[in-house]
């Protein structure tokens, strides 16, 4: 078999391999680099061989413990050791790498082999499985969601109960999370319940456990959420969804930290830290007579107010990013971004449904979608209209640029014409500020707001 041929069937071989593999000659050099490899780190073949592997196979063990110069050094070979590595886009992923060394015929080393495996997919899958989420898992750039970001350590070191509100798909529960997993108590469990889901009955039974005999199929005890999470954390999502006989039960917890399962008669004292959310205004429907006034001053100790999406704009491609990369990885596809007709589109939409929204929208973008980007054709039908809206001076086509624009605008009027606090708004400095007015021909109003009385 001629050299050629022989190059080439190894090739063929290397590309049918689902892990990353590439090997080096004596001198680290990268002398081939599969398909695998091109996809789980960004780098082309022809850019990486030839080169260092250290300069191209970005990892956290690159300095001080290499597996290939370990392989090398002792001669035993490294399996499934645990790392991550940076793309070339900048991304930070998890893989799973094993190292040994290549011989020639005559036994002489004159290299090494190293193949990887993404774990990403495995480690979202986890997360979502056990629930571990963390404060970085909350994708977020502006200066509203960084000033919740900022306090939620402090917060996670109190055991005071803290209140969540904002509208449905604002991430309430992940931000629960997030306290949960910073917090001392972050070794126990984590246990959600949807208080606005279940009647009454089915509701108390679910919080608190019931004896057996407590009702007709009652056959034997069941511990309740407030139980299972013992020495954890519970969150209580939607809680102005619940009656005001089930809100009473409530405010014996919260007061005295005790409860009774159903058909038992003595009560079963908890250690647990209460976190509560809802999508509604607490405080007004207090003023209705709606919800307990006494329950409400014992929930909202600390009070956190999320963002609409259509208020934190500079999110959106930060959160677009975030879900193509999870979509690429749950679904074993290759879509690189968005075009910047579809980028704007996302970014003029008002998102009634709000991150989840958002997140359902790229999820059908990728059913239609096969790879390189993603394009109006493939957005919902409510989406793809937006394509032909032709936006005054905008040629036909609604752009980023013309969208940065009109984003600046309205933040300036919202704060009526104050720049400074506009650009605290929009999660950038002044500086940065007063260069895009001046790029975008922003006309300014006469006053700008600093001397507006409150």
């Amino acid at each position: 078999m001629s050299e050629f041929l022989r190059k080439q069937t190894k090739d063929v071989i290397l590309d049918s391999i689902v892990d990353g593999v590439f090997t080096v000659d004596e001198n680290w050099r990268i002398t081939s680099f599969n398909q695998a490899a091109e996809n789980i780190t960004g780098v082309l073949r022809q850019d990486a061989i030839g080169q260092r592997c250290s300069d191209v196979f970005h990892a956290n063990i690159c300095e001080n413990e290499c597996a290939l110069q370990d392989a090398l050094r002792t001669g035993k070979a490294i399996s499934c050791k645990p790392i991550y590595i940076i793309k070339a886009d900048g991304q930070r992923i998890s893989v799973s790498i094993s190292a040994t060394t290549l011989k020639n015929q005559n036994g002489k080393v004159i290299g090494g082999v190293e193949t990887f495996r993404d774990l990403s997919v495995i480690e979202q899958l986890r997360k979502e499985l056990q629930d571990k989420y963390t404060f970085v898992d909350i994708v977020a750039q502006s200066a509203s969601m960084r000033r919740i970001l900022d306090v939620l350590p402090q917060l996670a070191d109190s055991d005071s109960t803290v209140l969540i509100e904002g509208a449905s798909g604002t991430g309430k529960e992940l931000v629960a999370r997030a306290i949960h997993d910073l917090s001392p108590r972050r070794q126990k469990r984590f246990v959600a319940i949807n208080c606005g889901a279940l009647p009454d009955t089915l509701l108390e039974s679910e919080l608190f456990g019931y004896k057996a005999g407590a009702f007709t199929d009652a056959r034997k005890d069941k511990p309740g959420r407030f139980a299972v999470a013992a020495g954890g954390t519970i969150f209580l999502d939607e809680i102005g969804d619940v009656s005001p006989a089930m809100q009473s039960k409530l405010l014996r917890v919260l007061q005295e930290r005790v409860y009774e399962p159903l058909g038992s008669v003595d009560p079963v004292s908890t250690d647990i830290r209460i976190l509560a959310a809802s999508n509604r205004d607490l405080g007004q429907l207090v003023k209705k007579g709606v919800f307990r006034e006494d329950l409400y001053y014992r929930v909202n100790i600390i009070r956190l107010q999320l963002p609409l999406l259509r208020d934190r704009r500079e999110d959106i491609p930060l959160l677009v990013e975030h879900f193509v990369s999870k979509f690429n990885g749950l679904q074993q596809k290759n879509v690189v971004d968005v075009t910047e007709e579809v980028m704007a589109i996302l970014l003029d939409y008002d998102y009634p449904g709000n991150i989840r929204e958002l997140e359902n929208i790229i999820e059908h973008a990728f059913v239609l979608c096969r790879g390189g980007l993603v394009e109006p054709k493939h957005l919902p039908a409510f989406l793809r209209d937006r394509a032909q809206w032709e936006a005054p001076g905008s040629g036909g086509e609604l752009t980023l640029r013309l969208l940065e624009k009109m984003h600046i605008i309205e933040a300036i009027r919202r704060h009526d014409g104050n720049r400074k606090a506009a650009a605290q708004g929009l999660g950038i400095h002044p500086s940065t500020l007063f260069r895009k007015i001046k790029q975008l021909g922003i006309q300014l109003p006469e006053t700008d707001g600093r001397s507006r009385t409150s």
